[in-house]
Parts: structure tokens; C-alpha cells; sequence
């Protein structure tokens, strides 16, 4: 058999199903990875499971996005998973540390493995030859518990890179073409899997790049094979133990086939507002703009800040421009202090910002209303940036670099050649002395939990009705994002762990008076256009609705992570047809005989809306309709729908393989 890198990784690990795309699988992860404004919900959902220790080898915690503390809400959630890290067998890195994704590629990668995380980006890991996805809260709750996890086998595309960046041309700019080509809707139900000559010069952190933004095309993950590049990784980091070469088999048959000469790629941007929206810089008319900010969970990396610097170095920032800059971890941040990169930027005019989320999640940084604002960001979604009308391009850093001197977005293309300074050895000690270790099995039991007023259990949801009588809600458009249910933020973050109180900002930026509707009402439907609920894998979006009586939601389409989440909440993600008629807010809707259908394998559902009839698609897996009958992911494992998985199963399917 000729496997591609990702049907080899997902066949070592699978427990259930065949890998076909779109059947029903679980699979068994050998990591995972949970952030804080992600991670107090699906640590109070592992506790509703009743198990007494984390079931995976190796469990990370990162307190990275809401580290502001403007009240004592953050304490209290930071203390609540510390704790919940001792007490349950879970390694915690604590705020200020760094990003998730960065730390998880520079301490636990290890190629051929499986990691699955509490947030979108968790395919960053990708970069390294992991088979590594975003999914919800609960959903990972449940994998840490014992019991797998279960998801759609999806299709793989292969993306052979050929040809050799240019001056100024950078890895940001292969992942904004793959988006210029697939747009945010294109990549679902996929992972994008990178072969071809060009890996030779394409080192982990630029592959990081690209493994962490393909998310924005609605992709499953990015991988790319073990090889030269991630030894010298893993050896840098101190970990050559855990290199192990892995790539497809030759011969391995792709889904579709896509190639990128990158000799041919000029410097792209994604303009307002979506990371879709991808276009040559140089075509871009005169922009002015007000604000600069480099480094998120992408574009962190030592390379990126010392390409950046080399560009600044002995100048200074245009006076109209405000610049940030945030490095990825603490390791990153003592390289460039002790390389002088540090200095080069401080000289120039950027500000230093500590290894955290900050601006990427609208905590701090806010833009100018209607202003340009150029970050190396992966997420330029309205309102995103803690300012309601914001005017957010997303850039690479030499894009970022040459507008920070011009005051103008400007191509970086014929720069004079500039000397990045080499990085020095890493220092590995930091991590190890500051990432909490997983506490011996006999320690754990009597310690407390500590969970403060703030920390609130998310609402349990009933059973899936057979009759449901409801108005309409609230109607919203195509590409909806999770940020519009859950919004960022240090004010609303703050409040993530409470539903009830976070529910007080559900699509607070499109329709004020939605919270205050759905609780005179008691509940209702919600209907939306194409690719509903992207981004964020925040499974407060679907919680919210629970909490607001919502069981169900019509749409066009689905973003793949906040589906999932809709289904493990228990609310039925229905499909309307693409010819539906117009709905006002307060339309009366009955749909009769839901449950049965879902039981019953039925494909679609008449309703009654207004004295009309529609019919919605019933787009669901076989899996998933059992979820969705039983009330939801918790309910489904309760009534044994689920048996849990040996975590430490020995796997009978090599990982060794090479293709030219």
C-alpha cells in the first residue's frame, strides 16, 4: 500500500473506521495542547467525565491569550488550571512564557505522531511532520479522557513546491497564495500535505508559517515530512532523540495535486477583511498606515524578528507609524536580546511586547477606526483587533519591514540585501525549568482544585426534540466568524468561563438587542449564510446558543471546527438550500419529526416557516447523528456511545517511508 504522509500517520493511529474520506474515524492522540481561553471550559468538561488522570502521554496547558488580569477573573482562571494540571496529570506553562504553538514546535514535536489541541491553530505542529488539528473544547476533553478522537476521514491535497523564494519573497507568502488560490472556504474537509525540491531550503519555522495559516482556507491541517530541515530542528532544541524520517511512500496518490513554483511568487497581502482576500502588494493603491504590529501565534519565530530587524537596523520608524513587535517564547526573546536583535528593533522605534497572544486576540493594540493597520497576523476578521471598524492587512515581516520606514504599505521587492544575524545556540533550560512537570499517579488525588467564583460549568443540553416550535433569531451573512459569537478581547475573554455572562456579547457587533431576544423568546434558530463559524475552534460559540435555548441552526455551510462543536453541544447544524427564501427576525418556524430523522438516516427535513415550506439537508455522519440524538458529545459518552481507547496501544503500521 502507498500511503500519503497523512493516511500513514492517521493509519498508525486509528482505533475505528476506515480512511475514507468523509466515513466516520477515531483515532488515538499521542499529545495534546489546550490555552487557556480555550482551556477552563474543556478542563470542567474532562471533569464532568468522572476520570481520575488525563489518558494521553503527554498533556500541555499554555496560559497564553488573556494574561491582562484588568480584574481578578484571570487569576482565578490561571489558578484554576494550574491546579487542574496537578491534580489530573497535565504539564502547565504559565503566562508570559509563550505562545502554544511556538513552545509545542520548539519542546514536544515529534514526527509521526498525533496532536490534537483546543485550538485552530494547533496545526502549526505540522510543520514538523505531525499529524496535528484544531478541534473543540469538549471534543478534546473527551480524547483526554480515554476516548479517542472522532472525526471525518478527510481528503488530502499535495502541494509540490518547487523553484526558490526571491529576495523579500517569504514563507508567509506561499501560505497567502495557497489562500489567494483556495479563498476560506476551499480548503474544508482537507489537509494540505507539502512535498517537492523547494523543501530543501524551507526551515521549520518558515514551514510554520505556512502549516499555521492554512487553517484560513477551513483546512483540517498542513503537514510536511520529516527531514534534513527537522533534525536540524530537533537537534538545535536538544532533542535529536526525537527525529525520526518520515514521508509519503512513492507512489502515494493525492486527492488533487496543486504546484507552486516559488520562483515565480511576489510578496502578498491579505486586505480587509478576510485572510482570502489576497493580493500582490505591489497592485495595492497608495495606503498610508498607522500601525505596525509583528508576531502572533505566526511570524514569531527568531527568523521572522531578525528579518525585521536587519531591514530597521540604523534607521528609524516612520513618526506616523506605531510598532509592535512580540516574539514567540521566552527562548526566542533571550536569542535576540543576546544576538543584538533586540537592540536593533528598540533603536529603531518598535515596541517590545512579552511572548503572548496580545493584539492577535484584541488584547491591547487596538487600531485606529477606519485606519490601516499592517500586521503578520494570521486573522484580519472585523472587529478582531478590539476596534469595531478596523481596516486589519496581513503581511509578511519583510512586508511589515519596508512599510514600517515608508509610513506606506510598500513591496519589499529590490531592497538592498540586508544581514540577518546569525541566532545563537538555544537555551533549553528555560522551558524545562518553567513548564511545570506531570506529577507522579499516587501525588495527584488529594490535591484541590481551585475554582473560583468566575469558573462556572457550561449548560448541559436536552435530547434533540422530535417537534421544535421557534422564531428566527437573528439572520447573518457568509463567512460568520466565531469571534462574532464569542468576541476577543480583554473584557469579554475575561468572562470565557462563565457562559452566561460571556453569552451578554453573542453577535454583540452585528445586532445588539440578539442576548436580550433569545432570553424573552426562550431559544430560537439562527440562520446564516456560507461557511458559518470560522476561525476560532472557541466552543463558547456553540455553548452560548445552548445557553440561550438554540437548538438549532440553519445554514449554507459550516466552518469544519465550529460544526463539530454544534454537535457535541447537541444544537442540529441543518443546511439550507442556496435558493432559501428570505426570513425576517421573528418568523415562526416547526420542523416536526427531527429526532426520527436523525435516527432514521434521513437526508432531509420539511419545515414550516410562515406559511411556507422549505426543505433543509441533513448533512451528517452516522456518528454524529448518534451524538446529536443522545443531547450531545457528554450525553452520547454517558449512555456508552464511546468506549475508551488504550493510550499507550502498540501500533502495527510502520512510519519509515521516502518519496524523490
Amino acid at each position: 500500500m502507498s500511503d500519503t504522509l497523512t493516511y500513514k500517520i492517521l493509519r498508525r493511529h486509528l482505533i475505528a473506521g476506515e480512511l475514507v474520506t468523509g466515513q466516520d474515524i477515531t483515532v488515538r492522540p499521542d499529545q495534546i495542547l489546550i490555552e487557556d481561553a480555550t482551556g477552563t471550559m474543556a478542563a470542567m468538561q474532562f471533569e464532568e467525565l468522572g476520570v481520575d488522570s488525563v489518558q494521553v502521554p503527554l498533556a500541555v496547558m499554555y496560559v497564553d491569550h488573556n494574561v491582562l488580569q484588568i480584574d481578578d477573573k484571570n487569576m482565578q482562571d490561571h489558578r484554576y488550571l494550574r491546579t487542574f494540571c496537578e491534580r489530573y496529570g497535565m504539564r502547565y506553562s504559565p503566562a508570559g512564557h509563550g505562545i502554544s504553538h511556538y513552545i509545542h514546535l520548539e519542546r514536544f514535536t515529534k514526527p509521526g505522531e498525533l496532536l490534537l489541541g483546543a485550538d485552530s491553530h494547533t496545526s502549526t505542529a505540522g510543520a514538523a511532520g505531525m499529524f496535528a488539528t484544531g478541534a473543540g473544547g469538549l471534543e478534546v476533553a473527551v480524547a483526554m479522557g480515554g476516548y479517542g478522537f472522532d472525526f471525518p476521514c478527510p481528503r488530502v491535497i499535495g502541494v509540490e513546491l518547487v523553484g526558490r523564494l526571491r529576495d523579500a519573497v517569504e514563507p508567509k507568502d506561499i501560505v497567502l497564495e495557497i489562500l489567494r488560490r483556495y479563498d476560506v472556504r476551499g480548503g474544508r474537509g482537507a489537509v494540505f500535505e507539502f512535498h517537492g525540491e523547494a523543501l530543501e531550503a524551507l526551515t521549520i519555522s518558515g514551514r510554520a508559517t505556512i502549516a499555521n495559516m492554512i487553517i484560513e482556507t477551513g483546512a483540517t491541517t498542513a503537514i510536511f515530512p520529516s527531514d534534513h530541515q527537522t533534525e536540524a530542528w530537533l537537534t538545535q532544541q536538544g532533542r535529536s532523540d526525537d527525529f525520526t524520517p518520515i514521508s509519503a511512500d512513492e507512489g502515494a496518490v493525492y486527492d488533487e495535486n496543486i504546484r507552486i513554483d516559488l520562483s515565480s511568487l511576489v510578496p502578498l497581502i491579505a486586505v480587509p477583511h478576510s485572510p482570502g482576500n489576497v493580493l500582490p502588494v505591489a497592485e495595492l493603491p497608495t495606503t498610508p498606515i498607522s500601525q505596525i504590529c509583528v508576531g502572533s501565534s505566526v511570524n514569531s519565530s527568531y527568523d521572522d524578528l531578525a528579518t525585521v530587524a536587519a531591514v530597521l537596523r540604523g534607521r528609524t520608524i516612520h513618526p506616523r507609524v506605531q510598532m509592535t513587535v512580540t516574539p514567540g517564547s521566552r527562548q526566542i526573546l533571550r536569542t535576540i536580546i543576546e544576538t543584538g536583535v533586540y537592540e536593533d528593533l528598540m533603536a529603531a522605534g518598535a515596541r517590545m511586547l512579552e511572548p503572548v497572544c496580545g493584539p492577535c486576540v484584541g488584547i491591547g493594540q487596538a487600531p485606529l477606526q477606519g485606519a490601516a493597520s499592517l500586521r503578520t497576523f494570521n486573522r484580519n476578521f472585523p472587529g478582531r483587533s478590539g476596534t469595531a471598524e478596523d481596516q486589519v492587512y496581513l503581511c509578511s515581516p519583510s512586508t511589515a519591514a519596508a512599510s514600517a520606514l515608508t509610513g506606506f504599505i510598500t513591496n519589499p521587492s529590490g531592497r538592498e540585501t540586508i544581514q540577518i544575524r546569525p541566532a545563537k545556540a538555544q537555551d533549553t533550560d528555560l522551558h524545562d525549568a518553567l513548564i511545570t512537570t506531570r506529577l507522579p499517579e499516587g501525588t495527584r488525588s488529594g490535591i484541590e482544585v481551585e475554582r473560583g467564583p468566575n469558573l462556572v460549568s457550561p449548560p448541559l443540553p436536552e435530547p434533540v426534540s422530535d417537534d421544535i416550535q421557534a422564531r428566527v433569531l437573528i439572520r447573518v451573512g457568509d463567512d460568520i466568524s466565531t469571534g462574532d459569537m464569542a468576541p476577543d478581547g480583554a473584557i469579554a475573554m475575561s468572562v470565557w468561563s462563565n457562559i452566561a455572562l460571556c453569552a451578554q456579547f453573542m453577535f454583540a457587533r452585528l445586532d445588539t438587542g440578539f442576548h436580550d431576544r433569545a432570553q424573552e423568546w426562550g431559544g430560537g434558530i439562527i440562520l446564516a449564510g456560507d461557511n458559518y463559524g470560522q476561525g476560532s475552534s472557541r466552543e463558547h460559540a456553540a455553548l452560548i446558543p445552548v445557553y440561550l435555548g438554540v437548538r438549532i441552526i440553519a445554514a449554507k455551510s459550516y466552518a469544519r471546527i465550529h460544526r463539530r462543536n454544534l454537535i457535541a453541544s447537541g444544537i442540529a447544524p441543518l443546511v439550507l438550500p442556496t435558493d432559501a427564501p428570505t426570513f425576517e427576525v421573528g418568523a415562526h418556524w416547526r420542523i416536526r419529526g427531527l429526532r426520527q430523522a436523525l435516527l432514521g438516516g434521513a437526508d432531509k427535513i420539511a419545515v414550516e416557516a410562515s406559511g411556507q415550506q422549505i426543505t433543509l439537508a441533513i448533512d451528517l455522519t452516522a456518528g454524529e447523528r448518534k451524538v446529536l440524538a443522545a443531547g450531545g458529545l457528554l450525553a452520547h459518552i454517558r449512555a456508552g456511545g464511546r468506549t475508551a481507547v488504550d493510550p499507550h496501544a502498540a501500533d502495527s503500521h510502520p512510519l519509515v517511508g521516502s518519496r524523490p
